[in-house]
């Protein structure tokens, strides 16, 4: 199979060059990439559970300890223990987080424009179209 026809090789390869170039762009404000689809999400909606954000996320439970410990570290979320549920905690995000979200997005949002550039508008809806179907969004 040719690598330039094989889907997985091509949204890999897009995938490394899109968090490559948001990577930059986060490091001003002290964060890196790892750190971005828990913010993301959060951004979009606070008071969820670890599991939620989790699944949401895509990445193991241990995994998104260790985000959330590095989040709260840097002061940009705080924990909620559930009153009927003591293991379970919401996860907000803190005053500084959410100060920094119009920033964050924005360096979001001029990567996404670096690379969709290259197609013209009608193409890039169909781009996103296609990927939500595959994706089952």
């Amino acid at each position: 199979m040719d690598r330039n026809k094989s889907l997985g090789y091509l949204v890999a390869h897009l995938n490394v060059e899109l968090q490559n170039a948001l990577d930059q762009r986060l490091k001003r404000y002290q964060l890196d990439i790892k750190l971005w689809p828990v913010l993301f999400s959060l951004l979009e909606e606070e008071g969820v559970s670890q599991t939620v954000l989790s699944k949401r996320c895509d990445v193991a439970h241990y995994t998104m300890t260790r985000l959330l410990d590095q989040l709260q570290t840097q002061g940009l979320i705080i924990r909620h223990q559930e009153a009927d549920n003591r293991r379970t905690f919401q996860i907000f995000l803190t005053d500084t987080a959410k100060a920094l979200e119009q920033d964050l997005i924005r360096e979001a949002e001029r990567v996404n424009e670096h690379f969709l550039n290259e197609l013209a508008e009608d193409e890039h809806i169909l781009l996103i179209t296609l990927l939500n179907k595959i994706n089952r969004f």
